[in-house]
């Protein structure tokens, strides 16, 4: 009786026509890149070999033996940067920055290659978005000239590796990953499989040459890096480039660091004349006044390992509809929500719920961490009362829906931040640690603590709560 069975080599395979992953039985959802309808049938099933031992390229060495001087990191010359690296580019590290169109990703990153290029390293500058004399005007315009900055327009991976033979630079950037293609891949630029050759083929010539590389990544509709999560895997360091179009201020975060940690934060200001570092960026998230004014609260808010001193507002108007506007800007609705809650049922303010209320931040910064709660909840209650709080005051403290007021992180650390700005007053949680010297600091345990702390006006002009249900 024959045999029923198929050989290996009888039996189809399946090949996802995005990414190039292969299988031997068919499956309606690629597991490598999660596309739909994306595995066809293409040929025998793949023989299955095995690897025999090979030549090595280095002996193994005992870990004390090994230096460790290859991995010293070299400063861009952007001291923001800089900090998010870790130091700089170590040589031979490959950089994945990704950001929203129009953030300003290729003037940081024409910035950092006209410093970077000095007499003993040179830099390639590579284009595939741009023609060479648009990122020439760029440069003119914010200064980025070099002698030792090769730039080059190109869309073909072989063309990419030959001006690195050429140029011989220590520091490549390529503007952007998915708009190189290899013509030895199918599949369109910026497709998951010329994705995965292009920076496959990038990161071997940088360990190879010892040089370093940043890569311009896009990114989706919901904010993650497009291409395959591969991608993000292989390089040695991926940042975040985030900022408002509207607002001056950017943001470098750091969320993977081969090198370095990921806490920092790097903060840049981008205007007419290019972009440049902000090392005390406090001031664009303030207001300055002469006198307080309702409905304004200051606090402390840690960006990775950089405490900033932001500003909270809020407005409340008499509503003209039924349901009564709630409109943020800067701030997480859940949390304004939270307060109001808070404010209504344990601070006995109950004007706030049959008003329209406004809340934002200055400067562009968004405030998410809880340690931001005191401080919008006090902007609450003070825009409800039409009372400004002191001068000089920071508010810092997560709230529960108990009306409690809980310990955050880097209390001192924020202190000190404002301390050095000249703020002299503070409401924070029981037990903040050291305070500093001149600085008075008023512990508040709940939300009853935090309202007295306030002018008397705030508590006589805010309705009790059991005056309000006579």
């Amino acid at each position: 009786m024959a045999a029923r069975t198929k050989s290996a080599k009888d039996r189809p395979s399946y090949r996802c026509t995005e990414c190039g992953w292969t299988t031997a039985k068919w499956l309606g959802r690629c597991p490598e890149c999660q596309a739909w309808g994306t595995v066809e049938e293409f040929g025998g099933a793949p023989a299955v070999r095995t690897t025999a031992a090979g030549r090595v390229s280095t002996a193994a060495l005992p870990i004390g033996q090994v230096d460790s001087r290859q991995a010293t990191a070299r400063p861009t010359g952007v001291g923001e940067l800089d900090r998010v690296l870790g130091g700089g580019l170590v040589p031979g590290a490959v950089v994945l920055l990704a950001g929203e169109p129009g953030v300003g990703k290729s003037t940081l990153l024409l910035d950092v290659a006209a410093k970077a290029a000095t007499d003993e390293h040179r830099t390639l500058y590579v284009t595939g978005e741009e023609s060479a004399s648009q990122v020439r005007m760029r440069a003119d315009r914010i200064r980025a000239i070099s002698d030792h900055l090769y730039l080059a327009a190109e869309t073909d991976l072989s063309a990419v590796l030959a001006h690195l033979d050429a140029v011989k630079p220590s520091l490549l950037i390529l503007d952007s990953v998915q708009t190189v293609a290899s013509p030895e891949i199918e599949g369109a630029p910026g497709g998951m499989a010329q994705v995965r050759e292009v920076a496959g083929a990038l990161i071997r010539a940088s360990k190879e040459r010892g040089m370093s590389t940043l890569l311009v990544g896009h990114v989706t509709k919901e904010g993650a890096i497009a291409g395959p999560r591969l991608l993000e895997h292989l390089v040695d360091v991926v940042l975040s480039f985030e900022g408002d179009r509207h607002a001056r201020l950017r943001l470098v975060r750091g969320v993977k660091n081969r090198y370095g940690a990921t806490d920092e934060v790097g903060c840049f200001e981008l205007h007419d004349e290019g972009i440049t570092g902000l090392a005390d960026p406090s001031g664009l998230f303030l207001t300055r006044r002469d006198e307080p004014v309702p409905g304004t609260c200051l606090t402390v808010t840690l960006e990775g390992k950089r405490p900033l001193v932001a500003e909270v507002q809020a407005l409340t108007v008499d509503s003209q509809i039924p349901s009564p506007r709630r409109t943020t800007s800067g701030l997480e609705t859940s949390r304004v929500s939270m307060m109001l809650a808070v404010l209504e049922q344990r601070g006995r303010i109950s004007s706030l719920g049959k008003r329209d209320i406004y809340s934002a931040t200055v400067g562009g910064v968004k405030l998410s961490e809880p340690a931001a709660d005191l401080a919008i909840a006090l902007a609450l209650a003070s825009a409800a009362s039409d009372t400004p709080l002191p001068k000089n005051l920071v508010a810092i403290g997560e709230v529960g829906l108990a009306g409690e007021v809980r310990r955050v992180t880097g209390v001192q650390r924020r202190l000190a931040e404002a301390h050095r700005l000249g703020f002299t007053h503070a409401l924070v949680p029981p037990d903040p640690g050291k305070v500093p010297a001149g600085m008075k600091v008023t512990e508040v345990a709940d939300m009853g603590d935090a309202l007295r702390a306030l002018p008397r006006r705030t508590r006589a002009q805010a309705p009790r709560e059991d005056d309000a249900r006579r």
